[in-house]
């Protein structure tokens, strides 16, 4: 009897729409902050950017659907994957329109969508280069850079605010975390795992109350509406301009493969060197079709990878659902501005664990490696601390060239590059230079024995003055996520 594999299960209609609805609030404030901001820094008028807006859901189901379905063996990676608009892209976008005006930024985009095609395949075949040690530090990273985002929805993102840091605020983002525990601690299935949508629903109609919510410009949206291709004209290709967003794209190439990588350690099905071509493939899509309807270059969302976590369910039938309704508030901007007027309290209270959980994710694919083999301590030591030095240090590079800001000012690309040619330095130029002796920590039954005469005995000897349990410290690879 063929056991179906949890990615390709099919759970009931019912399941379906609530998990895939549940995928879609947690991504959704994010997915909207990008045209929010660009749409701002480019003085475009409100019109335009609820126009950015609707193209930007509209891009990201559709990608969405293509990562989850797959179309033949061309695109998709066929699984449960959420995507969503990049901040990598926001910074030379805007840069862009200072200096050529709209049309380059689409047109620009257009480019780097077709070039993201054509390296796809060759790009793919470097995963040998992102082993535990790069995708988990990178993971660890994308987790906690998500935090203060997290905390800037409770708190509100303007000080001057009467309510910023409000006792009210605080009060209900506790009760949201209070109630997604008491979920977690004392239901089981189909409730259990729909635990952070209720929470978000009954965090929402507590909000009422406290004059926490304000829905007064749902009724002022139109029902209907989707964007003309190439709103702004038609598009330009500036060679500067092109140059910049093909950059861009490599960037979302890094990120995506660290999240591909991790949804495939979470579900248990291991990425080949084909599904993750097949993948980048459809961030490629996301360029083409956001140069063509006024949108954005999607990347994997992160956030999600952290909702399977907590769910257990790793269908990508789920995250498919999730890209159909994506699609449908693209095309009813009423119903997404609905879905955009819940309190930031309650998401960023919802997102907080997810974020966390994301962070988890990256600890969990860490304690696959041995920290005290050869300088992988130091590999993912100066990766974390690179990673997280723009997102406590605000403004750090802004005295640095525009090009390099857009990889400088993401800890997330920060450290994703700093992981990457470290490991490289250290583990793929022939050349390593003075090692630290690896320790026997278990890792010898899968054929990596090496540790110098007597390493055996120190090891027990520090285990036994520690009281650590074998393998506390992270040497025995744990199952999936």
């Amino acid at each position: 009897m063929t056991t179906t594999h949890p990615v390709d299960q099919r759970p009931p209609l019912g399941r379906l729409a609530a998990l895939g609805a549940q995928h879609v609030l947690i991504m959704y404030t994010g997915c909207i902050t990008v045209p929010l901001v660009f749409g701002g820094a480019a003085g475009l008028e409100p019109s335009a950017i609820a126009l950015l807006i609707n193209a930007d859901l509209l891009v990201a189901g559709l990608v969405t659907l293509i990562q989850s379905l797959g179309i033949g063996r061309i695109l998709g990676i066929r699984l449960p994957i959420v995507t969503g608009a990049t901040f990598a892209g926001v910074t030379p976008m805007i840069l862009i329109e200072q200096e050529y005006g709209m049309r380059a930024v689409y047109g620009s985009m257009l480019a780097a969508g077709f070039f993201g095609l054509l390296v796809a395949v060759p790009f793919a075949r470097l995963v040998r280069f992102f082993p535990p040690l790069v995708s988990g530090t990178v993971i660890t990273v994308v987790g906690l850079s998500l935090i203060g985002v997290a905390a800037g929805l409770i708190t509100g993102n303007d000080p001057k605010a009467p309510d910023h840091a409000s006792g009210g605020r605080l009060a209900l983002a506790a009760g949201v975390l209070v109630f997604i525990v008491l979920f977690a601690r004392f239901t089981r299935g189909f409730l259990g795992q729909i635990g952070i949508l209720l929470a978000l629903v009954l965090g929402t109609l507590a909000a009422v109350p406290m004059g926490l919510t304000d829905f007064s410009r749902v009724s002022g949206t139109d029902w209907l509406g989707l964007a003309a291709p190439f709103h702004f004209g038609a598009p330009e290709f500036p060679p500067t301009a092109v140059i910049a967003m093909c950059v861009v794209m490599l960037v979302i190439f890094t990120e995506s493969t660290a999240s591909m990588l991790a949804v495939g350690e979470a579900t248990g099905r291991p990425v080949t060197d084909k599904d993750l071509a097949r993948g980048l493939a459809a961030d490629g899509v996301s360029g083409v079709l956001g140069g063509a309807m006024n949108s954005f270059m999607d990347t994997v969302f992160t956030q999600n990878v952290g909702l399977i976590g907590i769910t257990k369910v790793a269908s990508r039938y789920v995250t498919a659902v999730a890209g159909g309704l994506l699609v449908a508030l693209g095309l009813v901007p009423r119903l997404g501005a609905l879905v955009a007027a819940l309190p930031g309290p309650v998401v960023g209270a919802a997102g907080l664990v997810l974020f966390a959980t994301v962070t988890m994710v990256g600890v969990n694919t860490l304690r696959r490696v041995d920290l005290d083999r050869g300088h992988n301590l130091t590999i993912a030591a100066v990766a974390l601390g690179v990673g997280l030095l723009p997102e406590v240090a605000d403004g750090i590079y802004d005295g640095f060239p525009a090009w390099s800001r857009i990889i400088l000012g993401s800890g997330i690309t920060s450290a994703a590059l700093a992981a990457f040619l470290l490991n490289l330095l250290f583990h793929h130029t022939g050349f390593a230079g003075p090692s630290i002796p690896s320790q026997d920590r278990g890792e010898a039954r899968d054929g990596r024995e090496g540790a110098q005469g007597g390493a055996e005995e120190r090891e027990e000897e520090r285990r036994e003055g520690r009281g650590e349990a074998a393998g506390s410290s992270g040497a025995a690879a744990p199952g999936p996520a």
